[in-house]
């Protein structure tokens, strides 16, 4: 795998050619940089070492690459492998409710990879709303049981059940 093209690859879309100002950066502080999050997913599916080679590693890819094509101007990289190019379709939606709506017909990769993806977004979830925030959360949860029957106990599903138990007095994670 040719990490170091594909992060350049990424970088340069989230920094460069967002297709809103706000979008190059991540919602919680504004100051993060976007591409902190598909990296963050990515290197972390790249630590389950109880998952075969090949679905780290595609994941991988697919998680650096799956918000391009909804947040930058950029196409994805005409190099890159179609299997690749057809995961990062899988997991693009129009919007987060179509998303939980969907995701249950996807195959069982796109929803290991969207855990990866909402549990970032948890993580750094402070802009959400109460209603937006719990929606979330159960999302997520059942995500993580559909990965766990899938995959078993990962450290993905790990943090998932921390976070998803420990709240703030404001009921944020």
């Amino acid at each position: 795998m040719m990490l170091q093209k594909n992060l350049n690859y990424i970088i340069e879309a989230h920094q460069n050619s967002s297709r809103k100002p706000s979008k190059s950066s991540r919602k919680h502080d504004c100051k993060t940089p976007y591409w902190i999050h598909p990296i963050w997913c990515a290197t972390t599916i790249l630590t389950e070492t109880s998952l075969d080679e090949r679905t780290r590693n595609e994941g991988a890819l697919a998680l650096l690459y799956h918000d391009i094509l909804e947040d930058t101007t950029k196409p994805l990289p005409e190099n890159l492998e179609e299997r690749i190019k057809n995961l990062v379709m899988e997991m693009t939606f129009e919007s987060s409710e179509q998303e939980m709506q969907k995701i249950w017909q996807k195959p069982r990769e796109i929803r290991l990879y969207k855990l990866y993806d909402k549990v970032s977004n948890l993580l750094d979830g402070i802009w959400m709303g109460e209603e937006k925030i719990r929606a979330y959360q159960e999302y997520t949860k059942k995500l993580s049981q559909n990965v766990i029957e899938i995959y078993g106990i990962l450290n993905i599903t790990k943090i998932t059940e921390i976070i998803g138990g420990k709240k703030e007095q404001n009921g944020r994670i």
